[in-house]
């Protein structure tokens, strides 16, 4: 592992700017870097980057963090993976300390499991190439579907043998461990006895991005009903299949180069079209394409070309999928072959240039196909083209660039013969919608803390409350927390004095006072962070929420300290138009945001302390006592909130 010591100089020495500009072109913008966002299409740049705060934002999609989250979040790496390229990148010597038992037995196992992988890979494929059956059964088979000894090899393709623990028992004798043979799903159990997973079948290893084994396919030589024509590896440490891509090792650089991904069903058609001269291509493992595989290809292209057999009902049931791809911001395109071929079949009977030529050729957006497909199919039913106009608006409003909506639907409305208009509207309806459901999800999820003193918690069935006031008073802490603002004072003489205060002391005095808590659970993270770091007469840098262990302390903190828009003092003095820094102001804000969150715990108040005179009123006969007490507090509620109003220059309605 490595040691906090090495982690602290990593952290010191990066420089965000450095970083994220390896991947991302920034220009200089006020005091911030701006650039398009690398993780959604845009035309006008929405990421921001501040040096000084070491953060990165985009405003548009909402991903923010420091360097090492950009690196696990654009290069897919891990945090330790992350560490060790940045600490190449700034020379510096990594410090290994050893891990605890616990870390140590499950880093083992993880590379236990790597290696019994890679073990079986070189098992299988010698099977192929030197047993008897492997020669006999295996090889024949692929020579028969056409494939070279060089691509045959170059994939690693093996063959195990038609006999019951061959393998299992082979890797026994190695060493290699029963509890790891059954966790990489390579044998099974039986009566306390190990079998073979794999047997008979042609053999697919499935590689990581660095070109490890994770696990396999294979496919059964016999004829066989009652068993399954493809198996994969199950679940493990190592292989899960949603964010494993078969071919993803030969492809990732042809795929960056070409600026193009082609999408296929099987590992043979994968193989066939590396035959013929197409390697940017790769194959989901016989599941459906996840998001965690939609960002791995996003890593290298925003293009993808699905390749489909002439089957339009393989295709229909493709559709809820390749609405996923355009969600995601990537290009879809589909090329449908002939009638009873699919690529593997259609690349053995033709050259690689024909191969080439006709999915060149063939190519057509996906949003145009799916239209004209479901328009061959409504034959002037009103009924079915309504539904057909919605369908397509649905996968329209999946699209997250403006420019590109609108070009689809100029196209689509020509293509269905309605008005533009209609299109348009049905379209930005469903993304209305969708936003709403995003924001109703979020409000759902938004953790709540437990009741104490002065906080009267949202009752089940109603809505969650606002919390902008509690992370306005947040901001202003992460921004301001060691800024000094004045007061005039009288002291015992009678006299005004003068007294400087920092924010987050004043901040923290007036909130405690009166024992508030914020509604928002990370919100009060913070501001404990900052009530415990205060009583020992220190301040918590902003680094210590940017990479904050909670990723609701990290998130916010970045959304926070994020600024949007900065004015270049130049335009200021060009045009001779002086605007008012915030800090300038800083007094005012502060004390506006006091009293906003205090306003709103009133309001919470007021509405509990009405709840419980209903309740009071209500009982056989009527708790009067009670009663006069709740109307009595009810009352002083209402006073106060009046005075917080007026001196936010608020207007009570209620």
């Amino acid at each position: 592992m490595i040691t906090p010591d090495t982690i602290d100089k990593i952290m010191d020495a990066i420089r965000i700017e450095e970083v994220v500009g390896e991947f991302v072109t920034l220009k200089k913008r006020g005091v911030n870097l701006i650039g398009l966002c690398p993780f959604h299409n845009e035309k006008t740049p929405s990421f921001s980057v501040s040096a000084p705060k070491g953060i990165y934002k985009c405003f548009g999609c909402g991903k923010g963090g420091n360097a090492v989250s950009f690196l696990m979040e654009h290069e897919h790496y891990t945090y330790p993976e992350a560490l060790r390229y940045l600490a190449k990148k700034y020379n510096i010597e990594i410090e290994e300390e050893k891990p605890t038992p616990e870390q140590q037995e499950a880093q083992n196992e993880k590379e236990s499991l790597f290696n019994l992988s890679a073990f079986a890979q070189k098992y299988f494929e010698q099977q192929l190439h030197e047993s008897e059956e492997g020669k006999s059964v295996g090889l024949p088979y692929l020579k028969e579907r056409g494939f070279s000894m060089e691509v045959i090899r170059k994939f690693g393709v093996g063959y195990c043998l038609n006999k019951w623990d061959d393998f299992s028992q082979t890797a026994l004798k190695q060493g290699y461990k029963k509890d790891y043979l059954l966790k990489t799903s390579l044998s099974k159990s039986k009566d306390h006895m190990l079998y073979d997973t794999f047997r008979g079948r042609i053999i697919f290893p499935i590689h990581n991005l660095s070109g490890r084994v994770l696990g396999f396919g294979g496919r059964i030589m016999v004829s066989d009903k009652n068993k399954p024509k493809y198996i994969n590896s199950a679940e493990s440490d190592i292989y899960h299949k949603s964010k494993a891509l078969y071919g993803i090792y030969f492809a990732k650089s042809p795929m960056a180069s070409e600026d193009n991904c082609y999408l296929v069903e099987g590992y043979t058609d994968v193989i066939a079209m590396h035959q013929a001269g197409i390697q940017n291509v790769i194959a989901t493992s016989g599941t459906a394409l996840s998001f965690e595989q939609i960002k791995l290809i996003r890593r290298y292209t925003t293009n993808v070309t699905l390749l489909f057999d002439g089957d339009p009902a393989g295709l229909k049931a493709a559709f809820r999928g390749i609405d996923l791809i355009l969600e995601e911001g990537l290009n879809v395109r589909i090329v449908l072959f002939p009638d009873g071929e699919d690529p593997d079949s259609y690349a053995q009977k033709h050259r690689p240039a024909e191969v080439k030529a006709f999915i060149e050729k063939q190519s057509v957006d996906f949003i145009s196909l799916k239209t004209n497909l479901l328009l061959d199919e409504t034959k002037d039913d009103p009924i079915r083209k309504a539904w057909l106009i919605k369908e397509i608006a649905q996968t329209i409003s999946l699209i997250p660039e403006a420019i590109a909506r609108t070009i689809y639907v100029q196209k689509c409305s020509e293509m269905m013969k309605i008005e533009e208009q209609l299109l348009v509207a049905e379209v930005n309806k469903l993304r209305r919608q969708k936003h709403a459901q995003k924001a109703q999800s979020i409000s759902r999820e938004q953790d709540m803390p437990e009741p104490g003193p002065g906080h009267s918690p949202a009752r089940q069935g109603e809505p969650a409350n606002n919390d902008s006031q509690e992370k306005e008073l947040i901001r202003l802490l992460l921004h301001y927390a060691g800024k000094e603002l004045l007061f005039e004072v009288e002291n015992e003489d009678k006299r005004m004095e003068e007294i400087r205060v920092k924010v987050v002391e004043f901040i923290l005095q007036d909130i405690q006072s009166d024992n508030l808590l914020f509604d928002n659970a990370v919100c009060q993270t913070i501001f404990d962070a900052f009530a415990e770091q205060w009583e020992q007469k220190s301040l918590p840098g902003s680094n210590y929420f940017t990479e904050h262990p909670d990723p609701g302390v990290r998130q916010m903190s970045i959304d926070l300290l994020a600024t949007r828009y900065t004015l270049s003092k130049n335009w200021e003095h060009r045009h001779r138009i002086y605007i008012t820094e915030e800090e300038e102001e800083l007094k005012p804000r502060v004390l506006q945001a006091v009293y906003a969150l205090k306003l709103k715990k009133l309001e919470q108040m007021i509405d509990d302390n009405q709840r419980q005179i209903r309740e009071a009123t209500t009982g056989s006969p009527p708790n009067e006592k009670l009663l006069l007490e709740l109307m009595e507090t009810g009352r002083d509620l209402l006073s106060k909130r009046s005075k917080f109003a007026f001196a936010l220059n608020r207007v009570v309605t209620k």
